[in-house]
């Protein structure tokens, strides 16, 4: 009980706030991991870490010379395997608003022009049962996937985007990315989601939305082919069966510099899970 009163009699402001910062980044780097496959890498390095102990206090000295020479050549191995996930967390620091400010300024009219377009399109092509995925980027540039597309470079319409998704026309097959008030490309190929929790109901267009939200902090918008039903992904999670108005509101909160469609996003996914 004595060290433990000389230990707290001992500390200082500084070493509260130390603390502090050292719990806020174990915190934010779990949250980046969270049900990714670094979670599971994570929790196999902490087993190897406890038989390394335990072996050198069973003196298993073969085993121990193995597990600490595959523990010294691991830190290589980290940086290539968690390659994902360490671009994810970098790019987070270099989104924060500590280092740069929004980058999307969209303001006044033009915002609400932007956003009743994208919703009228994607809101007729749900009612014609059209599949369509459309990326809305925000900081994290996607010109590595705009490369994969045919570039366009128009103002954002509703008619546009609905021409671009008809079927058996050249650009349907794909996404479509948009910046601020303009559609960049079409037809571009994204990443597939590699979560293994992913319903096996969702297609390939809500696998890809997932994968470059994983990726990016882009959210992107889905409809259906089957069923004409609208999702977005955002964050590495997808929320379905939105309506119009709610997508109006989710775009609209997220071309607001402090605006924020997490209230939306975990209403839907609750209704989600809840249908499922």
């Amino acid at each position: 009980m004595q060290y433990l009163a000389d230990i707290f009699a001992n500390i200082r402001i500084r070493d509260i706030v130390d603390i502090l910062i050292v719990a806020l980044v174990i915190y934010k780097l779990f949250t980046l991991i969270k049900e990714t496959r670094a979670e599971q890498l994570i929790k196999g390095i902490g087993v190897l870490l406890v038989l390394t102990k335990v072996s050198e206090w069973l003196q298993l000295y073969t085993i121990n010379w193995i597990l600490s020479n595959a523990m010294t050549v691991g830190t290589l191995a980290i940086l290539i395997v968690f390659q994902p996930e360490l671009r994810r967390g970098l790019e987070y620091i270099g989104r924060s608003r500590f280092f740069s400010k929004s980058l999307i300024e969209i303001r006044g009219e033009n915002m609400s022009r932007v956003v009743d377009e994208i919703v009228e399109a994607t809101a007729s092509l749900s009612r014609q049962k059209i599949g369509a995925l459309m990326v809305l980027e925000r900081q994290t540039g996607l010109n590595e996937v705009v490369e994969t597309g045919t570039k366009i470079g128009g103002t954002v319409s509703s008619d546009l985007l609905i021409n671009i998704f008809i079927p058996n026309t050249p650009l349907h097959d794909g996404a479509v990315i948009i910046k601020d008030d303009i559609i960049k490309a079409a037809a571009c190929f994204l990443p597939l989601t590699d979560s293994s929790t992913v319903s096996k109901e969702l297609g390939t267009r809500h696998r890809a939305a997932l994968g470059i939200s994983e990726r990016s902090d882009s959210l992107s918008i889905v409809v259906s082919e089957e069923t004409g039903a609208i999702s977005i992904a955002e964050n590495g999670t997808i929320s379905r069966y939105l309506d119009a108005k709610t997508l109006r509101q989710i775009l609209i909160d997220m071309y607001k510099p402090k605006g924020s469609n997490q209230t939306f996003i975990m209403r839907w996914r609750r209704k989600d899970e809840e249908e499922e």
